[in-house]
């Protein structure tokens, strides 16, 4: 076990590490910038290191910062969270080379699954079913020769990408040509890294990932599905699990392909495979080499606590449990509890908390690190909170999660609770037939 954890990241997610630390008997460190000089993950924490001004850029991904702010603590493990430097396989080979153990896995495997192109091929060697598409475009002149033999319409997509950035959908080969200079320059600035491949696209996919842990013994597991298709511009606004939509032979053949490709790959800690669903037949489209922001639906799900599992496996020890430990329980459903306004287009609305009340209950569970008083600092990602609901059953778990919702007041900021509780009467969520494609539309129909 390490002897002390510096935590990487701010907000639900640090304090959620912090939580799992002060469990395992693990002393922990927060860093923060000078935004986040009164945030809870600063306060709850062990220690604290200020690490620099509140552009991310000068604090949050500064990595000489985080490296000497553990030192200082003499911290000798860094969970990074997710975001930030979560998956940036020179941060995780700096922690090794500064001896420092890294809370996920290896710089080897960030790479070589972050290059999206690149796990393509990995999943296609594991026999993991892939998208049609091209393992990389270097010119509008190759995605038009690959276009022609994939069929349109396409998606082009950076190969370093993550979060919706660099992924433009083109309907035929002039689209294509100015669609691909767009992206490449949209994936150059927002990841150093211009290179595209592209993808059948599917017109009303569903979006389903698979939670997997493995060890440095080659023990791999999957924790089951999550169903991840309530988006918005490609971000996620709620997840559940299990998912409503797929048979049991689709979600055991995806489950097991999960666990072939993080085999394949050598990966050790926590991960997602991440699939499209299309009537039934699954397609591989990339994995997250980090914990995920729904990674409490699966908690919720499987009682597993997948944060102290992490620290665990980073500091040596085997999997905790086996496949056939790992059960599913009832259905659990996620919120993402985001400082913006869904009737200004989701504008961003930072500033005070003013009055907060947050709800409880059986199968209620809040991640959070907001309280009253608290500003929401401007810098930063929107997302203040997640609600997590379970019940024994769907309905039980979308009639738990209007009553949690009703009790969740924050004042003095605009938040995404009045849309998720008009989703919960929403007939396509109800029933669980449901894409992709499906919250935009209910959006621009208004």
């Amino acid at each position: 076990m390490p002897i002390k954890v510096l935590i990487a990241n701010r907000g639900e997610i640090a304090l959620r590490i912090v939580r799992a630390c002060r469990e395992l008997g693990v002393p922990s460190v927060a860093v923060h910038s000078d935004a986040d000089e009164s945030a809870l993950h600063v306060r709850r924490a062990d220690e604290a290191v200020n690490i620099g001004p509140p552009p991310a850029g000068k604090s949050y991904l500064n990595v000489e910062a985080i490296l000497a702010a553990a030192k200082e603590t003499n911290a000798d493990a860094i969970h990074p969270g997710y975001g930030f430097l979560a998956e940036n396989a020179g941060f995780a080979a700096a922690c090794r080379d500064a001896n420092i153990t890294f809370v996920g896995p290896s710089s080897e495997a960030i790479e070589k699954l972050g290059d999206k192109a690149a796990a393509r091929r990995l999943a296609k060697e594991a026999d993991v079913p892939v998208v049609p598409g091209s393992d990389g475009v270097a010119s509008p002149e190759e995605a038009v020769e690959a276009a022609d033999g994939i069929g349109y319409p396409v998606m082009i997509k950076a190969s370093a990408g993550g979060g919706g950035r660099g992924i433009r959908v083109a309907e035929n080969e002039e689209e294509l040509r100015k669609l691909v200079k767009e992206a490449k320059r949209e994936a150059e600035a927002a990841f150093g890294d211009g290179s595209l491949y592209l993808e059948k696209f599917l017109e009303n996919p569903r979006h389903v990932e698979v939670q997997i842990m493995a060890d440095h013994r080659g023990n791999v597991v999957h924790l089951h599905e999550r169903e991840c298709s309530m988006q918005r511009k490609r971000q996620k606004i709620l997840e559940e699990a299990p998912s409503p939509g797929i048979s049991e032979a689709t979600r055991n053949a995806m489950c097991a392909a999960a666990v072939r490709l993080a085999r394949e790959a050598g990966y050790t800690n926590a991960g997602t495979v991440e699939f499209l669903v299309d009537k039934n037949k699954f397609f591989f489209i990339e994995m997250n080499t980090r914990i995920q922001v729904e990674h409490p639906v699966t908690e919720m799900l499987t009682g597993v606590d997948l944060v102290k599992e992490q620290i665990r496996i980073a500091s040596g020890e085997i999997l905790s449990m086996s496949q056939k430990d790992i059960p599913t329980n009832g259905h659990a459903i996620e919120f993402r509890i985001n400082a913006e306004d869904p009737d200004m287009d989701f504008l961003p609305s930072p500033g005070e908390i003013t009055s907060l009340e947050v709800p409880g209950g059986p199968g209620v569970r809040v991640d959070s690190a907001i309280y009253a008083g608290y500003k929401i600092p401007p810098f930063y990602d929107s997302l203040i909170g997640k609600l997590i609901v379970w019940g024994v059953d769907r309905e039980e778990a979308i009639v738990r999660s209007r009553r949690a919702l009703d009790e969740y007041e924050i004042e003095g900021i605009k938040t995404t609770i009045p849309l998720h509780l008009r989703l919960l009467d929403d007939e396509a969520f109800r029933s669980g037939d449901y894409d992709t494609g499906y919250l935009e539309k209910l959006l621009g129909g208004e």
